[in-house]
């Protein structure tokens, strides 16, 4: 009988069979494309399932599936077979949510898989063992681009900066006026309505005490930066973080020399420090003390089917990647609570919020 997942978990899975049918994971280059001179042998890919951690030993032929209720060979031409199907299951549909392929549920009964997103604590979805069994095990993310990605940050109201209203002081019904303007979603709407009135929105800092002492390991300044960057997104429309940084760059929000802004690249190194401190774990709302999680690489799924890595053993080329390949993302007002006049202690603030996506082109 057929049934139904979505394809970020169908994403997952076809990520794990393909290393297992390919044997080797091609590396990334920064601009996105494989790096044809470089590939990393796989020996061994490790899993969490159901009735405990797996192993998928990779041998010349075969596939010897290793844990505590399991120990059996299967053909490494099955898995390959089975994630061609997978494959175009996912990319011939239309629906998020994409049925089985003929023979797949008769297959994952015989390796005995029952939950396509591994349950992890650690954020990982499953460790590589390169060259051999013996070497340390990297835990990597899978993003596929054939599904709705995970964002490299979506920390929802604990990520949202603090913009105080100057200017003109604003009586309660000028206020409710403002937030009532436009759609929910109208955020530049009531920002350009402020201006209007004669108010201005200046930066204050990081409205959650957690998120901003960890952007402080980036940069004591750093959440000046980021909320400069996500007023530019919603002011001047530029998405990319790469294109913002630039903008950024112009903008010198922290007053700092040419010197070090042109010589240096202090904005970019500094994003790309950030970027690379999310994608190995920093959250908003968890405290970061510098040390990196499980989480060392990405696995990314192109929209072709090609699977291409990313590891921190490699962090110029995985940061350089990250830095071309994110952009800022509006997330919803009311669920992350941003993008109207809010007043504390006597004091009128206006929130933005910060969400990183990756591109998938």
């Amino acid at each position: 009988m057929a049934f139904e997942a979505t394809k970020r978990e169908w994403g997952e899975l076809y990520a794990f069979f393909r290393l297992l049918a390919d044997g080797y994971v091609q590396a990334g280059k920064a601009d996105g494309t494989p790096n044809e001179e470089v590939r990393w042998p796989v020996a061994m890919v490790q899993r969490e399932e159901h009735d405990g951690t797996r192993q998928y030993i990779i041998e010349e032929q075969d596939i010897h599936i290793c844990g505590e209720k399991i120990d059996k060979l299967i053909p490494r031409e099955d898995f390959d077979a089975v994630a061609h199907l997978v494959l175009e299951a996912v990319r011939n549909s239309r629906e998020n949510d994409v049925t089985s392929p003929d023979g797949v549920e008769e297959f994952l009964d015989e390796v005995a898989i029952y939950d396509l997103e591994a349950k992890t604590d650690d954020r990982t979805d499953f460790y590589v063992a390169f060259y051999s069994v013996d070497t340390p095990l990297v835990g990597f993310c899978v993003r596929s681009k054939l599904s709705p990605m995970f964002p490299l940050l979506d920390g929802g109201r604990s990520a949202n900066f603090k913009f105080e209203q100057t200017g003109v002081k604003f009586a309660t019904p000028t206020v409710n006026k403002i937030n009532a303007f436009g759609e929910e979603e109208d955020v530049v709407g009531r920002m350009l309505m402020i201006e209007r009135l004669g108010g201005n929105l200046k930066f204050n800092d990081a409205a959650d005490k957690i998120f901003r002492s960890n952007l402080g390991m980036i940069d004591l300044h750093f959440p000046r930066v980021l909320g400069e960057m996500a007023r530019t997104m919603h002011l001047e429309g530029i998405t990319k973080v790469s294109e913002l940084t630039e903008y950024i760059k112009q903008l010198n929000p922290l007053k700092i020399k040419d010197e070090l802004i042109t010589k240096h690249r202090y904005y970019e190194y500094k994003m790309k420090q950030f970027l690379m401190a999310l994608a190995l774990g920093m959250r908003p709302a968890k405290l970061f003390n510098g040390t990196d999680s499980a989480i060392a690489g990405f696995l990314i799924v192109e929209g072709q089917g090609d699977v291409i890595g990313y590891q921190k053993a490699d962090r110029d080329t995985f940061a350089e990647y990250l830095y071309q390949h994110t952009r800022l993302e509006k997330g919803p007002t009311a669920k992350d609570k941003y993008g109207y006049l809010e007043k504390e202690n006597g004091v009128y603030y206006f929130k933005l919020n910060l969400k990183i996506g990756l591109l998938k082109r």
